[in-house]
C-alpha cells in the first residue's frame, strides 16, 4: 500500500510542475477522474495536497507571491470560493476586474505549477458578508435562499451563466489548471432538499462549469443531508477529528474517494472575544496521518489575509449575534500579511518528508515598515454631510434603498413631552441614539439590548438612530432574513413615530465629504496623510479610536473596533506610492484620540 501511496504523492507533485512547462507545446488534454475510489490525474493515482487561499482577501499583486509560498510547502492545489456579491454587486451588473478577476488569479496558479479547486458555491460560507450572497436578493421578502424557490434558481442561473464564461476557458480539458468544482457548501449542515442540491449541480454544469470532477462537501455526520449519491463526498473537520471523521466517511461511502475539504489548520475571531492561536505541532502531526493514509486534503486556511473593507461576515443561532474582525488571519500557515509561520515550516516540513521530495526552497517574504503620520488632521461631521433622505411613514431597510454596506440614519421629531423609553425590535446590528445630535446611548444586537431611556423633551426636538451593517449573517437559516437597519418597529414611550427621514450611508463616497481644519466631536470622519519614503506593507495602530472604517488612498481597508481583538489593519504596500498617502476614518465616537493613529509594523491581536 505505501508504494502505491508513495507513487501517487511523487505524481501529485511533480504533475503541476509537469502541466505548466508542456503548457508552451501543444499537448492532448489532461483528464482528473474518480475510478476505483481514487482520484487519477491522466489515469494514474494522484492525491491532492491543497489549501484555501481566497482572491479578495490578497491583494492583487501578491496573488503570485503567495502561489509562490504555496508550492514551496509543498501544495500542488490551491482551492478558493468565488464571491457572488463581489461579482454582481447590483442585479445583472457584473465585475471582474481588478481585484476581482479570478480569471487572472486562476491563470496566475496555474502558472506558479498549481493545480485549482474551485467552489463557486452559491453559497460559499467563508466569514464572508451574507455567505457570499449579494445583499440586493434580500429585497425581494418573498424570495427563499438557498432553496428550490424559482425565483432564487433564477437569480442563481442568471449569475453561473455569467461565472461560466470566466471559468469555462479555465477548466482542465481546455488547457486550464481546475480540476474540481464543488456543488453548493457545506448544504447538510443548512437543510437536506436534495432537490435543491441537484438544480445547483445541473446549473453548474449546463453553465460552462461542468470540471471532470464535482464533488460535494459536508461534515461527515452531514453527508446523507448534504451529498448527492452520483457525486464523491468530501468532508471538513478539525484537529483531532481526522480519524472518526474519515471513519465515518468510509462506512458512508466505502467505495471513495476520501479527502478532507476543509481540515481547519487555525480559526477564526470575532469582535470582543480573544485571537484564536492553534497548536502547529497537533496539526502536523495529523497532517501527516492523513497523507501516510492516502487521503486526500485541502488545508482550510493555508493563507487566510484580510476581510478588506465591509466584507466581513456574522455568526448567529437565531439569538445570538457575533460579527467577525476585519482580519482574516486564521492562524494559518502564512499570516495575515504572507509571512510564513512556525506552522508553515511545520506542514512543510511534513509533505516534505511523505513525498519525498525536495521542495522549492520558501521565498522571502515581504517586511512591513512602520511610517510617520502628517501631524495635521482634517475632520468632518457626519451631521454636516448627510445626502438626501428618504421620507417615509415606514422603517426602510437597507435593501429596500438598494444599499448593501454602511450606516442608515432614522430620523424622526419629537414633541414637547414626547420621550421615555426607546424599544427597537429587530436592530441589525447596532446603533447609537441621539436627541438633538447629542449622544444618549448605544444598542448592539451582539450583547441583545435593544431599549433605553431618552430625556422627556421640552421643546421640539429631533431623534436620530444612527445603524451599523456590523456584517451579515453567513451561517445557519438566519441568512434568508438578514436584513440590515432596523428591520422591525420604534416604539418612544409606547408609540410608533408617524413619520422618518431615512438617509442612505454607505461611504462609497468620500470625495463628497466637506473636511475642515478643525475638531470634531460624535460621529466624524478624519482625513491625515502617511509618508512613506520606500513602499512596503505597513499596520495602522486602532488604539486610539473607537468604532468605524478606515481606507487609504480611497480603498477601504476594513473595520475597527475598541473591544478587540484585533487593533491594526493590515495596510498592502501595493496600494501606497511613494510621498503622501491619503488615509480617512469615520469614527463613530470621535474625540481628539482619533488624531493619534500611528503606523506600525506589526499586527496586534491582542491577549490570547
Amino acid at each position: 500500500m505505501w508504494t502505491l501511496v508513495r507513487s501517487a504523492l511523487l505524481l501529485s507533485f511533480l504533475l503541476p510542475v509537469l502541466s505548466g512547462a508542456a503548457a508552451q507545446a501543444p499537448t492532448p488534454p489532461h483528464t482528473f477522474t474518480v475510478s476505483g475510489g481514487q482520484f487519477l490525474f491522466d489515469g494514474k493515482q494522484y492525491q491532492v495536497i491543497s489549501g484555501e487561499m481566497h482572491y479578495p482577501r490578497v491583494p492583487r499583486a501578491y496573488w503570485r507571491d503567495r502561489f509562490r509560498m504555496a508550492r514551496a510547502m509543498g501544495l500542488n492545489s490551491i482551492t478558493t470560493y468565488v464571491f457572488w456579491n463581489l461579482h454582481e454587486p447590483r442585479p445583472g451588473v457584473y465585475d471582474f476586474s481588478g481585484q476581482n478577476d479570478i480569471a487572472e488569479y486562476i491563470r496566475e496558479a496555474q502558472q506558479e505549477g498549481l493545480h485549482v479547486i474551485l467552489r463557486p458555491g452559491p453559497y460559499v460560507c467563508a466569514e464572508w458578508e451574507l455567505g457570499g450572497y449579494p445583499s440586493w436578493l434580500l429585497k425581494d421578502r418573498t424570495m427563499v435562499l438557498r432553496s428550490s424557490d424559482p425565483k432564487y434558481l433564477a437569480a442563481m442561473n442568471r449569475w453561473f451563466a455569467r461565472l461560466g464564461k470566466e471559468i469555462e476557458p479555465l477548466l482542465l480539458r481546455n488547457g486550464g489548471p481546475i480540476i474540481a468544482i464543488q456543488v453548493e457548501n457545506e448544504y447538510g449542515s443548512f437543510g437536506d432538499d436534495h432537490a435543491y442540491m441537484e438544480a445547483v449541480k445541473k446549473s453548474i454544469a449546463q453553465n460552462g462549469m461542468d470540471a471532470g470532477v464535482l464533488y460535494t462537501a459536508d461534515g461527515a455526520e452531514r453527508i446523507p443531508e448534504g451529498s448527492l449519491p452520483e457525486l464523491p463526498a468530501v468532508i471538513n473537520f478539525g484537529p483531532g477529528e481526522a480519524k472518526k471523521a474519515f471513519g465515518t466517511l468510509q462506512s458512508l461511502r466505502p467505495a471513495g474517494p476520501y479527502m478532507s475539504g476543509e481540515y481547519w489548520a487555525g480559526w477564526f475571531d470575532h469582535w470582543g472575544e480573544k485571537h484564536h492561536v492553534t497548536d502547529p505541532a497537533r496539526e502536523a502531526s495529523e497532517l501527516e496521518w492523513m497523507l501516510r493514509s492516502g487521503f486526500s486534503v485541502s488545508i482550510y486556511m493555508f493563507h487566510g489575509g484580510t476581510s478588506f473593507g465591509w466584507m466581513n461576515g456574522a455568526n448567529s443561532d437565531g439569538k445570538n449575534y457575533e460579527p467577525d474582525t476585519t482580519s482574516y488571519d486564521y492562524n494559518a500557515p502564512l499570516n495575515e500579511s504572507g509571512q510564513p509561520t512556525k506552522k508553515y515550516f511545520a506542514l512543510r516540513d511534513v509533505i516534505a518528508r511523505v513525498t519525498e521530495q525536495t521542495l522549492p526552497p520558501v521565498p522571502s517574504g515581504t517586511e512591513a515598515r512602520a511610517f510617520s503620520f502628517s501631524a495635521q488632521m482634517e475632520s468632518a461631521p457626519l451631521w454636516s454631510n448627510l445626502p438626501r433622505p428618504v421620507e417615509s411613514a415606514t422603517l426602510l431597510t437597507m435593501e429596500d434603498l438598494d444599499q448593501a454596506y454602511g450606516y442608515i440614519l432614522y430620523r424622526t421629531d419629537l414633541a414637547p413631552g414626547e420621550g421615555g423609553e426607546l424599544q427597537i425590535d429587530g436592530l441589525h446590528d447596532y446603533a447609537q441614539v441621539y436627541v438633538d445630535k447629542k449622544l444618549i446611548g448605544s444598542l448592539d444586537r451582539r450583547l441583545d439590548t435593544s431599549k433605553l431611556n431618552l430625556p422627556i423633551a421640552k421643546a421640539a426636538s429631533t431623534l436620530d438612530i444612527l445603524v451599523e451593517n456590523t456584517g451579515r449573517v453567513n451561517f445557519t437559516k438566519v441568512i434568508r432574513g438578514e436584513r440590515k437597519g432596523i428591520i422591525g418597529s420604534v416604539k418612544v414611550g409606547g408609540k410608533q413615530p408617524a413619520r422618518w427621514k431615512i438617509y442612505s450611508l454607505p461611504m462609497d463616497k468620500l470625495d463628497q465629504v466637506h473636511f475642515a481644519s478643525s475638531t470634531c466631536e460624535g460621529p466624524c470622519f478624519y482625513r491625515t496623510s502617511i509618508n512613506v519614503p520606500e513602499v512596503a506593507d505597513t499596520f495602522i495602530d486602532t488604539h486610539s479610536v473607537q468604532k468605524g472604517e478606515a481606507w487609504i488612498n480611497g480603498r477601504p481597508l476594513g473595520r475597527f473596533w475598541s473591544i478587540g481583538p484585533q487593533f491594526t489593519l493590515f495596510t498592502p504596500g501595493p496600494w501606497l506610492h511613494a510621498g503622501q498617502n491619503e488615509v480617512v476614518l469615520f469614527d463613530l465616537m470621535g474625540s481628539s484620540a482619533s488624531e493619534s493613529v500611528k503606523s506600525v509594523a506589526k499586527a496586534d491581536y491582542g491577549a490570547q
